[in-house]
């Protein structure tokens, strides 16, 4: 796959299309929007004091990138047959990196509906897995490739000693929602945006959560609870371009400022938050920009 635009989705369809691939005897899913392409392997240039997880980088025309062992992150035995392992070079968090897997399938397009977050009892505080993807014939796991990356490198999460080079900041009656599936992220931005001053915070897990939230006080006709709300794309359920764009096809909740604020805002992504109405799109880790971009929102 060298190119992914022939199989893009419309915007807001709450829609995906997922890469299936094999480590070991697992089976895995990545979101085609964060797959740049899947190669044959190429020789790796080992690097001093890497971290465990990363075999080394790879040149791919003229960029130099990092290759991270899945089966190592997922504590599975090495390939079988070396000859079927591919690697998976994806974009997140404005890096590239070549994910080393054993064999890839095919692509299935499912709904975000069809996707369930895993229960408290099938994790552990190492879990990498967001969802489970219920196919007619099998399930497989979508993978946290974030949390990832963010593992072998903490530079490129969040972080509150960014929002504190900001300097001293008024405190803030705004209220904000944020629509967030993974809880270390969640508990990331309320540090952070505590830090700024923002302390009237309402969390949820999807996009499904913050939707009925929003409907239930349009339907009482009282006042809307939120000032702003802001939204990462990936969620069971409801993914962010469909919350996004129900809130800007509303008659009333139209004029709340929606912000997405994502590891999938690249240069060929960034029209899909245009479609969907998004007044601002950030990528994560960029904690600082969408800070300042808040405070241009709800003075």
């Amino acid at each position: 796959m060298n190119d992914q635009t022939d199989i893009l989705l419309d915007s807001g369809t709450n829609e995906l299309e997922v890469v299936m691939f094999e480590v070991a005897n697992g089976t895995f899913g990545i979101n085609v929007l964060k797959v740049r392409e899947i190669i044959n392997p190429l020789p790796i240039t080992l690097t001093p004091n890497a971290h465990k997880h990363v075999e080394g980088v790879i040149r791919l025309r003229q960029e130099v990138i990092p290759v991270v062992d899945l089966a190592k992150v997922l504590n599975l035995p090495a390939s079988d047959d070396p000859t079927q392992d591919k690697f998976i070079v994806a974009e997140l968090n404005k890096m590239k990196v070549a994910f080393h897997v054993h064999s890839v399938s095919r692509i299935h397009r499912i709904s975000w509906e069809q996707i369930e977050k895993p229960s408290e009892l099938s994790l552990n505080a190492e879990s990498h897995t967001i969802g489970i993807v219920k196919l007619e014939e099998e399930m497989s796991l979508l993978l946290d490739f974030e949390k990832i990356v963010v593992d072998i490198n903490p530079k490129t999460g969040l972080s509150v000693e960014q929002i504190k080079k900001l300097g001293q900041r008024e405190r803030s009656e705004k209220r904000i929602m944020i629509a967030e599936d993974s809880a270390i992220l969640r508990k990331l931005l309320s540090d952070t945006l505590k830090e700024a001053g923002y302390e009237k915070l309402s969390f949820y897990e999807n996009g499904r959560q913050a939707w009925d939230v929003l409907e239930e006080y349009k339907q009482s006709d009282g006042d809307l609870p939120v000032d702003l709300v802001i939204t990462d794309i990936e969620m069971p359920q409801m993914d962010g371009h469909h919350l996004t764009r129900r809130i800007k096809q509303d008659p009333v909740l139209k004029q709340l400022p929606v912000l997405i604020f994502s590891s999938l805002i690249t240069s060929d992504l960034h029209h899909k938050g245009e479609k969907v109405g998004a007044d601002k799109q950030i990528s994560k880790p960029e904690i600082v920009e969408l800070v300042q971009t808040i405070d241009t929102f709800v003075k």
